[in-house]
């Protein structure tokens, strides 16, 4: 099965820049399962919400098709990494307790993913699946923001992308959906920073290949502007979409 590498080539920067999910997410999801022992973080980059997830469960597995993703991955004793395809697992049918998988379900062939998960889950286990999109610092900078997405890089968003921006309405799910909290990323960022976070998008990195050049140098004047010292450390929010069943 073809894997959709989107993020590669950008894995340290994905690891510096990217925003890290709210421990309020993992407790309630562990709230849900009738017992904590196994995880399966499906796609787990470099093993962000799988050390997250090793607070409330015996064991995680975490797996990825990204082998360099992988060879940045977090350390932890409770997390067991491996290289497999979404759809393809390798993991015991009827192990798992919960399912997760974060910001990444919108790259998978649904029919055989939902398939491999409905296999890997216990009777009662969770499927969740998370993303984030919009940014939200200012006015000023997030229509700077906006210009970037949806001006200079919307001809090179992969298909899956768009997904995440209509908040995944459109994304198919085999569960019954359970009725979830907000939950909301933030970090603080500098200028540079937040520019670092604009280069792990996928359709940043597809920009840099196809014209090599750097997209934020489009709008580096606008940010500029915005922002005021590059130095100055703003707070930063992203909002989650998360979508949540258990399989019967």
């Amino acid at each position: 099965m073809e894997f959709k590498d989107y993020f590669s080539k950008q894995s340290d920067t994905y690891l510096k820049f990217r925003p890290t999910y709210p421990d309020e997410l993992f407790s309630f999801l562990a709230s849900l399962c009738p017992v904590n022992d196994t995880v399966w973080d499906c796609a787990t980059g470099n093993g962000q919400a799988a050390i997250s997830l090793a607070k409330y469960f015996k064991q995680v597995i975490a797996t990825d098709a990204s082998e360099q993703q992988l060879k940045n991955a977090i350390p932890n004793e409770k997390v067991k990494y491996s290289l497999a395809l979404a759809e393809e697992s390798g993991i015991a049918s009827g192990s798992a307790d919960l399912v997760t998988v974060a910001s990444a379900v919108h790259w998978f062939d649904h029919p055989k993913f939902y398939k491999e998960v409905d296999r890997v889950l216990k009777p009662g286990g969770i499927l969740a699946v998370w993303a984030y999109n919009e940014t939200y610092v200012n006015e000023k900078v997030d229509a700077a923001t906006e210009r970037l997405s949806m001006q200079v890089l919307r001809d090179y968003w992969p298909a899956g992308s768009w997904m995440v921006m209509g908040k995944y309405k459109d994304l198919p799910f085999p569960y019954q959906k359970i009725e979830t909290p907000r939950f909301v990323c933030k970090s603080k960022v500098d200028l540079k920073g937040i520019e670092g976070y604009f280069l792990s998008w996928s359709s940043a990195q597809k920009y840099v290949t196809e014209t090599g050049k750097n997209p934020f140098d489009s709008v580096r004047e606008e940010f500029t502007a915005a922002w005021g010292n590059p130095e100055d450390v703003k707070d930063i929010t992203w909002n989650l979409t998360l979508i949540v069943g258990r399989k019967e």
